[in-house]
């Protein structure tokens, strides 16, 4: 059609200009025209071509990111050369890099906080309000709380962007885990030295940390000394949270006298539902007045309110605490003629309460029901507690069966937990032969990272068994190898059985193998411990805890392995207490 236009105008003459044009028009450098519905282009103007979107920011390297944050756990000390260490890197450095280090060094709070500010001087790094809130998370997790403040000082006066709330979520909850609930209510009435007016939802925030530590009165108080200003008000939100709190450290008459203001209270602000009467019903139920729970359950349904999930879930885990799995199972079949479904933490509280009375079959009956269901997926605590029987009762075959399954379901993976159990029982029972090929399939085929803890548990099991203080002495070289400081616990345990059987060479290979490592923390152990002396204990523990940040896993490992598991495996540890 434009061919036949042009020619009615321009005769032959304009052939050439056509094709010209055409060539133009249909040239593959041209781009697409894109019109836009609301904003329509006029026909009669070519539009100039657009500009190219800017490259996306480079991905970090894996290898890159586990180098540095080798580094950042050699040299976590403050007499550590970290810059010096980490100058390869420096034309690497990336805001994708700099946020995947961070993600990973939550225990290294100093040594991120230097290599954070480390990368600022190069311009790959553009630190934004996520980063930031890793690294201040990170330093909470540390007890850095001087330099936590000093960076969020840095942000107010230099940085263009504003903070958010989120970000004083995250401290509260770091003085709270450090056990300094004080700490944490001055924190919020911080917030607005920081540009941050706090809300209800602040509140609601901190109060519900504070609860979760168990820092009930210091949550009631300071509760009580907020609400009824302009700023705050009563909500049956906060009321809940207080119940649920009262009702953990067992004081349900405090749970109920605050119920029973609520009501008294009424208004538009504080509406009794379902929730509120919930947490009241687990307060009592924890207090172990169930029969009271009942009533407070059936006057809901007086007052045209509708049990849900949550409520039935509250008297299942009340039987299984009160040694009556019968009555739970009684419930948790009322809860299927209503079409409501436990979630999974209520199924475990079943499967483990099986498991304490020994019928296990039936733990595997629940377990199936879960699967079968296909609402409620088994989680790690599921397959875990089941777990747990089969090695307390040293039961090889269904422990390995049970893992298998987990791996074939595909809900969740062994985590390290699986793995040390495992581990700890095939040690126990002289299952050699399947011990090297669980580990092999956990580092090979599953491409599991062992931790310190799974190494502990192998050095110290075999340390224990006569005639495998060689196999010990390979998985503490390897751990070496790998850069993983040991625990001191680790190195005294193997040293004391060398010198025992005479093996002093030994020792002293490893402790020159030690000095060798790029970690500093390695070299400084084998100075203190492999080549110290019993009697230089004290003075070593001493001299770790003024130059060693270390994490709450390594505390833990001073230890022997019983101390180990019992930090490193929750299961283990509730099934033996309950018994």
């Amino acid at each position: 059609m434009l061919q036949m236009a042009i020619r009615a105008v321009g005769g032959e003459a304009s052939v050439p200009l056509f094709q010209s044009l055409l060539r133009f028009l249909t040239h593959p450098s041209r781009r697409p025209l894109s019109i836009s519905s609301s904003n329509p282009i006029p026909h009669r103007h070519l539009p100039s071509p657009s500009p190219s979107p800017p490259p996306a920011p480079p991905l970090s390297s894996p290898d890159d990111v586990n180098e540095i944050c080798r580094i950042l756990s050699d040299f976590r000390a403050p007499h550590h050369d970290i810059e010096l260490a980490l100058a390869p890197f420096s034309s690497k450095i990336s805001t994708n890099l700099v946020e995947q280090v961070l993600k990973r060094t939550k225990n290294l709070g100093f040594s991120a906080h230097r290599f954070f500010f480390w990368a600022k001087r190069f311009p790959g790094f553009e630190p934004s309000v996520s980063n930031y809130k890793i690294l201040i998370s990170i330093l909470g997790s540390s007890k850095q709380f001087p330099l936590m403040w000093d960076l969020l000082s840095e942000i107010r006066e230099r940085e263009s962007f504003e903070l958010s709330p989120d970000v004083f979520w995250v401290i509260f909850g770091s003085y709270c885990r450090a056990n300094l609930p004080h700490e944490a209510i001055r924190a919020f009435n911080r917030m607005p030295d920081y540009g941050l007016r706090p809300s209800q939802d602040d509140l609601d925030r901190l109060l519900y940390l504070l609860c979760k530590r168990k820092y009930v009165i210091q949550a009631q108080e300071f509760y009580d000394s907020k609400v009824g200003r302009e700023e705050f008000r009563h909500s049956v939100k906060s009321c809940s949270i207080l119940m649920r709190g009262w009702g953990d450290i067992g004081d349900p008459g405090a749970a109920r006298k605050l119920f029973d203001e609520m009501q008294e209270r009424g208004g538009d602000c504080v509406v009794v539902d379902v929730p509120a009467y919930n947490c009241l019903l687990e307060a009592l139920c924890k207090g172990g007045h169930v029969d009271e729970a009942h009533r407070w359950f059936r006057e809901m349904g007086n007052k045209g309110l509708k049990p849900d999930a949550c409520s039935y879930s509250i008297f299942i885990r009340a039987y299984c605490e009160g040694n009556n799995v019968y009555s739970a199972f009684r419930v948790l079949d009322r809860m299927k003629r209503y079409d409501l479904v436990p979630n999974a933490y209520t199924y475990n509280c079943i499967v483990k309460k099986l498991c304490m009375d020994e019928k296990v079959e039936e733990a595997y009956l629940v377990l199936d029901e879960m699967v079968a269901g296909g609402v409620t997926n088994p989680d790690i605590w599921s397959y875990n507690t089941i777990l747990a029987f089969h090695c307390d009762h040293c039961q090889v075959n269904l422990a390995l069966r049970i893992v298998r399954r987990m791996e074939k379901e595909k809900y969740c993976m062994p985590d390290r937990h699986t793995y040390n159990m495992l581990l700890k029982m095939l040690i126990r029972v002289g299952r050699f032969d399947r011990v090297k090929q669980v580990w092999d399939d956990m580092v090979e085929t599953r491409g599991f990272y062992p931790s310190v803890s799974s190494f502990a548990v192998m050095i110290h099991g075999l340390l224990k068994k006569k005639g495998k203080i060689e196999e010990a002495c390979k998985y503490f070289e390897m751990m070496i190898d790998q850069g993983i400081p040991p625990y001191t616990s680790t190195c005294e345990m193997l040293k004391n059985r060398l010198v025992g059987m005479g093996l002093s060479e030994q020792i002293d290979l490893l402790a020159d193998k030690m000095e060798r490592s790029t970690s500093c923390s390695i070299q400084e152990l084998a100075a203190r411990t492999m080549r110290g002396t019993r009697s230089r204990r004290k003075e070593s523990l001493s001299s770790e805890s003024d130059h060693l940040s270390t994490t709450e896993a390594e505390a833990e490992g001073e230890d022997e392995l019983e101390n180990i598991m019992r930090f490193e495996s929750k299961w283990m540890t509730k099934w033996n207490r309950d018994r």
